[in-house]
């Protein structure tokens, strides 16, 4: 059944379609939606993966999505793209934007529990970046919270800016650095790290002890992790210019044609 649900997981995502309820082969519970995304990431090739994403890490997240809390999703290295970056509009469903704090991974973190201070100390760099998201659901009540853990929480790919040389001798604040995310220049929203379960590395933490991590066999140095979106997603009906702007982290520009 795991089988049968990945392959209508991943039909639905090559036809750019709405993925319909998977019904009596859909995962059940959180648990079985991350053994299902693993599935598709085997299936897909993303074995270890590039990194990691934290959707609904904000209680506005959390409402809009319908979600009781975080979810995780696997970040294939397909996906990611550098900044300046551009996409076609139509290779999409429905995509979106989010203002994500990024970072990559200078140490593996095992999949378990985790405080923020630990989760910190494994932290090689840390950027402003972009989650490219893509709304192919219909009714996310009747898809299910866990079909959707299966299908990476709207994950469709991201931009990476430039890491901050030097952040930890700067001593950043990263729960203060504050965001915003623009569509031609008009910004459309704002927040700030604090945000995200109160600090990013509070995410970071979170994601270590999650069901996503448990999933893949923990976090990995190297791996890139999109920390939770300061702003509510952004989407894109048009072809455009978009940008995420943090006051200490920097830009992300995104061109979509």
């Amino acid at each position: 059944m795991a089988s049968d649900a990945a392959e209508a997981i991943i039909e639905a995502r090559r036809s750019r379609r709405i993925l319909a309820p998977l019904g009596r082969i859909a995962p059940a519970t959180p648990e079985a939606g991350y053994a299902l995304q693993r599935e598709v990431a085997l299936r897909l090739g993303g074995l270890p993966p590039a990194g990691f994403k934290i959707g609904a890490t904000t209680k506005q997240m959390q409402a809009y999505l319908g979600l009781s809390g975080p979810a995780g999703g696997f970040v294939p290295k397909a996906g990611l793209k550098r900044t300046p970056a551009s996409v076609r509009h139509a290779d999409y469903v429905d995509p979106g934007i989010e203002c994500e704090v990024g970072l990559r991974l200078a140490r593996d973190i095992p999949a378990g529990p985790c405080t923020a201070d630990e989760a910190a100390d494994a932290v090689g760099e840390v950027f402003a970046a972009m989650e490219i998201v893509d709304r192919r659901y219909g009714d996310l009540a009747v898809l299910g919270t866990p079909t959707l853990i299966a299908d990476q929480v709207f994950h469709a790919g991201g931009v990476l800016g430039p890491p901050v040389a030097g952040w930890r001798a700067l001593g950043l604040d990263l729960a203060a650095t504050r965001g915003r995310i623009s569509v031609d220049g008009e910004v459309r929203g704002e927040g700030v790290g604090a945000d995200l379960l109160g600090h990013p590395f509070a995410a970071l933490a979170w994601l270590a002890g999650s069901g996503c991590a448990a999933a893949f066999g923990g976090l990995r140095a190297g791996q890139v992790v999109f920390l939770g979106s300061v702003t509510p997603p952004i989407w894109i009906d048009r072809p455009c210019r978009t940008a995420v702007d943090f006051d200490t982290l920097g830009r992300v520009e995104l061109e979509f044609t």
